[in-house]
């Protein structure tokens, strides 16, 4: 005779919400007729001590008063690496739609596109914060919503 039984331990799930941190960013710039606003939540999973994967959105609005406005909207997926406590390697890939709409007859049609930025990022890491530097490696001077492919961050996860 033989018998089979499954179980399900009820701290698994749990044990999954103990190894994810949330976190993200908040963007406001304003001046002379401009204006700027970005929220960008984001979770990771701590894998171990080391490793962390992770996924997030991005939304921000723009508008220069009577010459444009734009709506960029989209997601990224990022993972992080601490070869020491203090160092974190991080590599992120985000994925842009831009809508950017003319106020002003300047020769220039209104815009809808998509796009890639995959940035390699260093900083230093102290508890929860980690404040370093990302370049994007593909970066367009044409295309890219950034001024500059060389962007510093500071990174908060709880």
């Amino acid at each position: 005779m033989s018998s089979t039984s499954f179980s399900q331990n009820s701290t698994s799930n749990s044990n999954f919400w103990e190894h994810v941190s949330f976190g993200g960013g908040l963007g406001l710039s304003f001046g002379d007729g401009f204006f700027s606003g970005t929220i960008a939540p984001s979770a990771i999973y701590q894998f171990n001590d080391d490793i962390a994967f992770g996924i997030g959105l991005n939304g921000t609005y723009n508008k220069q008063e009577d010459f444009y406005k734009s709506t960029i909207l989209g997601g990224s997926l990022i993972g992080l690496y601490n070869p020491i406590n203090e160092l974190q390697l991080s590599t992120e890939f985000e994925q842009l739609n831009v809508d950017r709409k003319w106020e002003r007859n300047i020769g220039t049609r209104n815009e809808n596109y998509w796009y890639p930025a995959l940035f390699l990022g260093a900083g230093y890491r102290s508890g929860n914060v980690t404040v370093g530097f990302r370049y994007d490696v593909l970066y367009d001077q044409q295309k890219s919503i950034y001024a500059d492919p060389w962007m510093p961050f500071i990174r908060v996860y709880f």
